[in-house]
């Protein structure tokens, strides 16, 4: 059965595809979301990107018919601006203040109430952002939901970037005798992807095991190309930091991506083998180390100073990593390194747009942070002969609109994990302090 889908303005805000995102069935957008999104289309940031890019393709499906009347989308859908279902009368029982969240939850409860005397009702759906607006809904005895259509995976469905696999020990015995293993050997139902790190266990129960790495090229596990030793001073604590320090050193791997709960070391594995690649082989001109100011372009110069004061604040985390890799033991140490060096770069991600970076060694912490769109860019920024590394905690999210299957760190996982050029691993174990395993654990 067609469904009639009333769209928020976060929602528009957040995907303009998504006027065309709901198929055969009718898209309603209010009279007041247009107002809201007049009102955001001067900013300069992504909202008003959006707001822009809203404007244009309802503008451009006028030219089907009025969008008041309705306009038919290629979906088979229909796609109308409503005036006729504004009325506050029945909303203002439960919520008296006319704000523009209360008008738009009038115009689905209207039709909700309209459609209920239809002898064949078709159901009613406000597709809202706002958890708060949701609630209020659903008071109305409106159904309501969250945008699901950028939705990838959650935490517990996210590609891992690792299998454990348990065989029979002559198996590993195989491969370390040959150094390298055949995909068929292990009889999986399932394809690998590439630079998928596989780890062999006994299934005897005895403590033999292998840890390997996929080629994707010929169809084989072969073992990691990096022996143990430290890079920057920092060893491999646990297999899946090994994992990282295998993709982040590999030269072949241009975009990398780490997530992990606080504490598992993924800035300080990136940073250490960024200086390591950047100051010590050369492979690199610039070490880039950026970070998301939340949200991503927003204005910083309410805070008193120079750009480099201003950016301390959010960058802390970085300088706290750099001053433990330089064995720093004044403050203001770090600063004179860096100076000195040149070479290393530490910036907000709100400057990084519109520029083309080669032949760089790029960090973007908290990518968590960041939307699909956002991701794009700067992925799209990355020149010939860079490296680029994205990492963060998909469940730690700061934007408000966004959570742990919507944002664009885990849509870049997902949708790069089949290429060659990409890699990914996910760290599980906190390496911080017990302490702090178990308050990212347990709170």
């Amino acid at each position: 059965m067609k469904k009639i889908f009333v769209l928020d303005t976060n929602v528009l805000l957040h995907d303009p595809g998504a006027i065309f995102a709901f198929d055969e069935h009718e898209v309603v957008i209010p009279a007041v979301v247009l107002e809201e999104i007049d009102s955001k289309k001067r900013n300069a940031e992504e909202i008003g990107r959006n707001a822009r890019r809203v404007s244009r393709l309802l503008d451009g499906l006028r030219e089907r018919g009025h969008l008041h009347d309705g306009v038919l989308l290629d979906s088979g859908g229909r796609i109308k601006v409503e005036l006729n279902h504004r009325s506050f009368l029945k909303v203002q029982d439960m919520f008296v203040e006319i704000t523009n969240d209360n008008r738009i939850l009038a115009v689905a409860l209207n039709y909700h109430l309209e459609q209920q005397e239809e002898p064949h009702p078709r159901p009613v759906v406000l597709v809202s952002k706002d958890v708060l607006v949701r609630i209020k809904a659903d008071v109305l005895g409106v159904t309501a939901q969250d945008y699901l259509s950028d939705r990838t995976a959650g935490p517990s469905d996210l590609y891992s970037g690792y299998l454990t696999i348990p065989v029979h020990p002559s198996i590993i015995d195989e491969f370390y005798s040959y150094r390298y293993l055949s995909v068929e050997r292990l009889g999986l139902s399932y394809s690998l992807y590439p630079h998928e790190f596989v780890i062999l266990k006994d299934e005897m129960g005895t403590g033999k095991s292998a840890l390997l790495r996929v080629n994707a090229e010929v169809s084989r596990l072969e073992p990691l190309y990096l022996s143990q030793d430290a890079v920057w001073g920092i060893s491999a604590r646990n297999a899946q930091q090994r994992m990282a320090l295998e993709l982040l050193l590999n030269d072949e791997i241009p975009l990398v991506t780490i997530t992990g709960k606080a504490g598992t070391g993924k800035t300080l594995l990136a940073l250490a083998a960024g200086l390591m690649k950047v100051e010590d082989d050369h492979k690199y001109k610039k070490l880039l180390i950026a970070r998301p100011v939340v949200p991503m372009g927003k204005d910083i110069g309410y805070l008193p100073g120079e750009k480099e004061e201003k950016l301390r604040p959010w960058m802390q985390p970085i300088y706290d990593n750099l001053e433990y890799l330089f064995d720093t033991k004044k403050s203001g140490d770090i600063e004179k390194i860096l100076m000195g060096l040149g070479s290393i770069q530490v910036e907000a991600l709100t400057y990084i747009r519109g520029r083309s970076i080669p032949g760089q060694f790029i960090i973007v912490d908290e990518a968590q942070n960041l939307t699909r769109h956002e991701v794009k860019t700067i992925v799209s920024r990355v020149g010939e002969g860079s490296k680029i590394i994205l990492m963060g905690d998909p469940e730690q999210i700061d934007h408000p609109y966004l959570d742990s299957a919507s944002n664009g760190l885990t849509f870049l996982v997902e949708r790069f994990k089949e290429q060659g050029i990409g890699g990914h691993i996910t760290l599980e174990k906190g390496e911080r302090s017990k302490l702090a395993q178990a308050a990212a654990d347990l709170l």
